[in-house]
This record gives structure tokens, sequence and C-alpha cells, in this order.
């Protein structure tokens, strides 16, 4: 990214704040919902995703932290229920489903090295049209309110894989997963749940990046993790409302951009 202009690398902090902030606030959607808008700014996916993926073990991991923490304080107050009340999701059960996480973990782990391995070696703008076709399919389903569903164990597995996939060799396969967590993970548990699994994928990720000597962008990480800190913070604040309210305008308009942007990619890509 050492050639962009001062007005690109302006665009590319506001992209990663907003990147920030729906991590934060969905859980999910990091990448998924900004990769398709750095890309029309440097059409280089492996530039993109180093950086994503270190913000996204920084984050998950402080914002699951943070959160479990209040289950070991309210048992240590456990003696004054009136002042330290427990809270569902966190004291009695913790933020994190670990039962569903191991149970699921046989069915992703290969798929998602597969598409690591598939990110190595597919040339940037094979990459690019693979990511921005996803992302306008996702989009559909969110202008129409009409996400993934399942009602089987084997389309659920079927998911699984396929998200994994899709996540090893972009970071965009969530919506995929989504649709097979939010079944049999409660909403106080959905979003550190899928934290701790997007942990452990990219740090499989990190390591094959290593491996394959690809450039982590480390220099970029100094003024890029300032911009995805404010997105999270008001990300965190932002889940609060969420899983209280109606959220299908958000995603709408989100739907539609995301179309838009998937569009033209596409268009550039292929002419």
């Amino acid at each position: 990214m050492s050639d962009l202009s001062y007005l690109q690398y302006f665009l590319i902090s506001i992209i990663f704040i907003w990147s920030g902030f729906v991590r934060s606030g969905l859980g999910f959607g990091g990448a998924v919902l900004s990769l398709p808008f750095l890309l029309m700014i440097n059409n280089e996916p492996i530039v993109y995703l180093p950086i994503i993926a270190i913000h996204l073990l920084v984050f998950s991991s402080i914002t699951v932290f943070k959160n479990n923490a209040a289950r070991f304080r309210a048992h240590r107050h456990a003696s004054m229920p009136d002042k330290f009340p427990l809270q569902q999701g966190t004291a009695e059960e913790g933020t994190v489903n670990w039962g569903y996480l191991k149970k699921t973990s046989g069915v992703m782990i290969i798929p998602m090295v597969i598409g690591v391995l598939g990110l190595i070696t597919l040339p940037d703008y094979l990459m690019s049209i693979i990511i921005f076709s996803i992302v306008g399919f996702y989009s559909v389903t969110y202008i129409l309110n009409k996400p993934f569903t399942s009602n089987s164990k084997i389309l659920d597995n079927i998911f699984l894989a396929a998200g994994a996939y899709i996540t090893g060799a972009s970071l965009i396969g969530a919506p995929l997963i989504i649709t097979v967590f939010s079944r049999h993970v409660k909403i106080t548990q959905l979003r550190d749940t899928l934290f701790v699994l997007w942990f452990v994928m990219v740090a499989v990720k990190m390591i094959a990046f290593i491996y394959a000597e690809v450039d982590l962008q480390l220099i970029h990480q100094i003024w890029l993790l300032p911009c995805a800190a404010l997105g999270n913070m008001f990300g965190l604040r932002f889940h609060d409302y969420i899983i209280k309210a109606d959220t299908s305008i958000f995603f709408r308009v989100i739907g539609l951009a995301l179309l838009t942007i998937s569009i033209i990619g596409l268009v550039q890509n292929l002419m």
C-alpha cells in the first residue's frame, strides 16, 4: 500500500473504523462488510486479509475476556446478590458455548485449511472475483431479509464446511456459519462464541501466512489498529441495542450498498 494517495489512506482508515464497528456490534461481518470497499481502493485481497486477521485476533480476545470477567466477579460476590446480580449469559453460564464449539470444530477444520491454501495460490484478480461474487450473493439475502436457513444436521454440516472454506480463503464465510450457530446458541452467547471460533480459525490462517512468507503489513497495523479500536468501542454499545431491536432495515441498507460495490468490482475485474 506504499504507493497510495493520502485520500486513499484516509478512506482505508474510515473503512477499518467501520470494520471494527461491525465486528464488535454483530460478532461477524468485519470482513464481509468492509473487504469489498477496500478492494475498490486497492484490488489486492492478500494485502488486507492479514490486517483484518490481526485485528480480529486482538479485539475478539479482548471482548471475550472482558465479558467473561463479569462471571468471575459475580461468583466472587455471590454472597451479595442484591448488589451484584447475575446477568444472563455471563455470570451463570459464561458468554461462550464451549460445548457447541467443540461439537462443530471437526466439521470445519479441514475445509478451512483447504481455503487458506486456495488464498495463497490463487491470483489476486481471481480471488477478488470470488469475493465480490460471494458478497453480492450475501447482499441479496440481506436486501430480501431472507437469510440462509437450515433445518437438518446434513445441511448444517454443509453450511459449516462451506463457511469454513470461504473463511479460510477470504474471511467472509461468516453468514453461512451464522445460519447454523444462531439456531443452536443462545443470543446472549452468540457473539462471543463466534469470536472464539474466529480466533481459532484466524490463528490457523496466520500460521499459514507466516509459513508462506506473506507480508503481514505490520507497519500499517500501527495506524489501522487504533482505527479499528475506535469502531470496536462504538460497536460494543451497538451490540447491546441490536439484541433487543429489529435490525432488518439496517441490513437492507447494508445489502444495497454491498450489492452496488460488488457489481462495480466484478465489472472492473472482468473487463
